[in-house]
């Protein structure tokens, strides 16, 4: 396995990176500044040094003379934030020495790590099979493996269980596993507590006789009725509303259901699941939940980890999207490996709903004559970035994106075509910070950007040349 350090004081971007490299078979390192850089160098090997030009303690070149002065044998290659800085650096480094210029372009950062062949990649998403757990579930990571546990133990009882989970985890994806495995004789019913309007609730749950109410022009059955010997899952359970929950309680303690409009009470036999996207503190803390039908209902409680928690599934489940929609529209469209480390990277906010929603847009933009799909530059959602910091924070840092890298703004004031001889490190990156401010009038937060350092490396810098004049 090629071992890589990354040398960039920017977090954001080093997380990023840190992962698409990990997905690309290497492992990685990193450091934020030259002194941790060099401690690293003097105690370890390392096939490539990716190395930013500008760090709080000094240039990158410093930590390039460090390697030659060494004889340290590595590949280096330089990061930075702008063409025209790359262009002068490249003037004063020997021809060996690789570039690469922020926001990486994930393509360039595959030929730069894998030479160009890509032989040594992951072909995962042609090899991998779909294993599906009780016939609908997807995962082969620790937390999903002990949750299989907990699905074939309770299975084995008649407990009702509570589900609890953040939206788009796969609530109901559980709750049919759970069924599938209680090999029960009735089906599984669902209804959504939220979508029923309040005053509808209790025919829906309990069913009502012809002539009830206004509208009632036939006996109906409710979801304990029809899910006679088989499971009921109640999805969003605590947006029922509280005055109706003792009526729900009776029916779990009695096990009989009376009909709106009735008076003949009928047995039911029915495991209950139910479901929550909230934790069981709110649900205390904003009462939305009655406490004996939270015991009722929560013999078995299951918490559905977030796909964040579980990212070695991610390739996994976009697979298996994939197939379906092939399948679907008889097409053959793929996923490479840089599309994964880019679903890798991401964090799903939305979980698998989310991700399912990314996979399938991306199939509707592929690019059929490439025979691949196209991903938006970012997979932040508007309600992901609606929740994300003030308006007048800083921006989220790019992701990197093979099918639509983002280009800074351009700089007006060129650098120097030619870099004098006996020109210092202190120099070149002196003249590249000033001509770098004079082309964004002076905006230091633009200029940090274009230079591919962070405000805070920029103002040390610039305190740094008043204080030695």
């Amino acid at each position: 396995m090629k071992s890589v350090l990354l040398v960039d004081d920017d977090l954001e971007f080093t997380d990023i990176a840190c992962r698409i490299i990990e997905y690309l078979e290497c492992e990685v390192f990193s450091a934020a500044t030259l002194k941790e850089a060099k401690q690293w160098l003097d105690t370890q090997h390392f096939d490539h040094v990716l190395l930013d030009f500008m760090l709080p303690d000094g240039s990158g070149l410093h930590l390039l003379d460090h390697i030659n002065v060494n004889g340290i044998s590595t590949q280096v290659t330089m990061i930075t934030g702008h063409p025209s800085v790359k262009n002068a650096i490249a003037q004063i480094c020997s021809t060996e020495i690789g570039h690469l210029t922020k926001p990486i372009d994930a393509d360039d950062l595959k030929q730069v790590l894998c030479n160009a062949g890509g032989n040594n990649l992951p072909n995962k998403n042609k090899t991998q099979s779909h294993a599906l757990y009780f016939d609908c579930l997807i995962g082969e990571s620790s937390t999903m493996k002990d949750m299989y546990r907990m699905i074939e133990r309770v299975a084995q009882t008649d407990a009702n269980i509570m589900l609890l989970g953040e939206s788009g985890v796969g609530k109901e994806m559980v709750a049919q596993a759970i069924h599938n495995a209680s090999k029960l004789s009735g089906q599984r019913v669902s209804v959504n507590c939220g979508a029923i309007p309040k005053d509808l609730i209790g025919s829906e749950l309990f069913g009502h006789e012809k002539g009830a109410f206004t509208g009632a022009n036939a006996q109906k059955k409710g979801v304990f009725e029809l899910a006679q010997d088989g499971t009921l899952f109640l999805d969003e359970l605590t947006e029922m509303p509280i005055e109706m929950q003792p009526n729900l309680l009776r029916v779990l303690e009695t096990q009989t259901v009376t009909r709106v409009g009735g008076t003949k009470s009928i047995d039911v036999n029915c495991r209950v699941i139910s479901a929550t996207n909230r934790s069981v503190e709110e649900i205390a803390q904003n009462k939305v939940l009655r406490e004996d039908i939270y015991f009722r209902l929560a013999v078995f409680p299951i918490s559905i980890p977030p796909l964040r928690e579980r990212k070695e599934d991610i390739a996994l489940l976009a697979q298996y999207f994939l197939d379906d929609m092939n399948k679907q529209n008889k097409s053959s469209l793929a996923l490479t490996d840089l599309d994964m480390a880019l679903l890798m990277a991401h964090d799903w906010p939305g979980n698998i709903r989310e991700l399912k929603h990314t996979i399938h847009r991306a199939f509707i933009m592929a690019d059929l004559q490439e025979n691949k799909l196209v991903f938006p530059a970012s997979f932040d959602s508007p309600f992901s970035r609606a929740t994300q910091a003030p308006a007048n924070a800083n921006p989220p840092p790019q992701i990197l994106s093979p099918h639509a890298p983002v280009t800074p703004p351009p700089v007006n004031t060129r650098l120097s075509a030619d870099t004098a001889v006996g020109t210092t490190i202190e120099e070149l990156e002196k003249e590249l910070i000033y001509k770098t401010l004079a082309s964004v009038d002076g905006n230091k937060t633009n200029a940090a950007k274009i230079l591919g350092i962070s405000t805070k490396t920029l103002y040390n810098r610039l305190n740094s040349y008043e204080q030695t004049h």
